[in-house]
């Protein structure tokens, strides 16, 4: 007869239904979120409001760094073409942020036009003013690359103050805007003239609560010899340690990111697996967007809930009549004491609270009577979407992930090395010998063949128990003379004769060196009279 008392409680409880991730985030934002967020200001003292086209981007990569470290260089190596706009040189040639985005005609939109595009992720940019507007353009021109990525360039950091005053902008917080909704942030040191600029350590710091996307490439490593290289990576290590104060170590690529010849190439190799290791983090990029842009959403969540405590709590003290001036700079004062009797009150890890000394700043201008009470309901929908609706939501990427289990970026410099002999590790461990027309193996046979007579063989083969004596004075694990063990035992008959016996002892070998097991015998690897076993 009452049923519909019920119905707010039911609706409270029994989580969103959702057709896409993005349209879930979408949904989640708007009507969650986001009037919490108004009601108690947020914009003006964190990040402005979402808009559709910030859940609907590609993944974005941003690249910061000093003046001639190779960004731009850096971004015409990945994609393997020239770019509207492009600057290259020793001198700071990048004046502008230029976001590179896939387009079908190449061409620059300049700043001003951008922010009123509602298709693009940029209009928020507009209240950094003309000053900066007119340096931010987007280039865009078909490549394989940008159909999964757009990549922004940024102006060389420089040193000394008065180029940090002549920007007309607030560089740090256009940064720190584009940090909040990049999927990786890449910066780029010269290995050849390292330093860390006071305004270079200026970003890097406001881009604190963004580590997890942080990576970091010592460019132009090919300049220097081995041993200045070691030195040159420990003196990054120790300045980043002190700039950025996590326990975590941020992951360094070293290498040389131009299609240049290397200088001194002694490291070759070394510098061969970096570019990989690089290539396959930014290529998962597009694999794990949605997952990103659910990390951040909780990420914005948790601090837009700190934020109406902090809010709500000065406007209680505040009082209705006399002494309003004195009382405010008394809270500003105190706002530490009221940071701790929040995080006591309500649980709240230390973690979750906006910079202390910045939020005092950005006090000072506010009028607190204008300031809301604390409104129960708001924080319980949040609590709400946090506790059910993100759960979902996390089971819908997961299923997205797996129905798309291939999308990563493909063309430009990502397609160079993945076929033919120039692929990493071509030719190399377990690939040694794959275009001979003999058996790799066979090589050293003779010797192996030496030690086979000595283990008993009973009509040409020996037993599990005789080869294990054998093979483990390698010394290596046994659950890797294990996997030697199944690759070698071709006929899977429990024992070996002379060819797979060999076979094993190459195996050990090339795990002796350094190098992985394949999961399957290469075929070029299978001996010569069991080809036909396998066929």
């Amino acid at each position: 007869m009452f049923s519909w008392l019920g119905t707010d409680d039911r609706r409270r409880k029994d989580p969103e239904v959702f057709q896409t991730v993005s349209d879930g985030l979408k949904k989640l934002y708007k009507t969650k979120l986001l009037p919490l967020e108004e009601h108690y200001k947020f914009h003006e003292f964190h990040s402005p409001a979402l808009e559709d086209a910030d859940f609907d981007n590609k993944p974005m990569v941003l690249l910061v760094g000093q003046y001639s470290t190779g960004k731009t260089t850096f971004i015409r190596y990945l994609l393997e073409q020239d770019f509207p706009g492009m600057r290259i040189g020793p001198e700071p040639t990048t004046d502008s942020f230029i976001a590179v985005m896939q387009g079908d005609v190449e061409g620059i939109i300049p700043g001003n036009a951008l922010v009123v595009d509602p298709k693009k992720p940029f209009r928020k940019l507009n209240a950094f003013g003309n000053a900066f507007l007119n340096r931010f353009v987007c280039a865009q021109l078909p490549n394989p690359v940008l159909e999964s990525i757009s990549v922004i360039d940024t102006p060389g950091i420089l040193s000394g103050e008065k180029q940090r005053i002549s920007r007309g902008y607030d560089f740090a917080a256009v940064l720190e805007w584009f940090a909040e909704r990049v999927d990786r942030i890449i910066l780029l040191f010269d290995a050849h003239k390292l330093d860390i600029s006071d305004e270079f350590s200026e970003v890097i710091k406001a881009l604190k609560n963004h580590e997890d996307k942080m990576r970091v490439v010592l460019n132009k490593a090919d300049q220097i010899e081995t041993q200045q290289l070691m030195r040159v990576y420990g003196a990054l290590m120790w300045s980043l340690g002190k700039i950025v104060n996590t326990p975590e170590v941020i992951r360094v690529y070293i290498g040389s990111f131009w299609s240049h010849p290397l200088l001194i190439p002694d490291n070759r190799k070394l510098f061969e697996a970096e570019e990989q290791d690089l290539f396959r983090d930014i290529q998962s990029l597009p694999r794990n967007a949605a997952l990103r842009k659910l990390n951040d959403l909780i990420k914005r969540a948790r601090l837009a809930k700190v934020h109406a405590y902090i809010i709500s709590s000065l406007k209680k003290e505040m009082p209705s009549m006399f002494g309003k001036d004195n009382k405010k700079k008394e809270l500003v004062n105190n706002l530490g004491d009221i940071y701790a009797r929040i995080e006591r009150e309500h649980q709240i890890s230390p973690g979750d609270f906006p910079n202390l000394r910045k939020m005092q700043e950005q006090l000072q201008a506010q009028d607190f009577s204008k300031f809301q009470p604390l409104k129960s309901k708001l924080l319980e929908t949040v609590e709400d979407m946090l506790a059910n609706d993100i759960a979902q939501l996390m089971v819908l990427v997961r299923q997205e992930e797996s129905q798309r289990p291939t999308q990563m970026v493909k063309g430009g410099a990502f397609e160079g090395t993945l076929h033919g002999p120039f692929g990493h590790g071509y030719g190399e461990g377990a690939g040694e010998g794959i275009d001979d027309a003999e058996w790799v193996v066979a090589r050293d046979k003779p010797m192996y063949d030496e030690i086979f007579y000595t283990l008993s063989p009973v009509d040409g083969k020996i037993t599990g128990a005789n080869a294990k004596k054998e093979m483990v004075r390698s010394k290596l694990p046994n659950t890797v003379l294990g996997k030697i063990w199944k690759l070698a035992d071709i006929d899977k008959d429990g024992m070996l004769d002379d060819e797979e016996f060999a076979l094993a002892n190459h195996l050990i070998k090339v795990k002796l060196e350094g190098h992985e097991l394949p999961n399957e015998l290469p075929s070029h690897l299978l001996p010569p009279s069991k080809r036909k076993i396998t066929e």
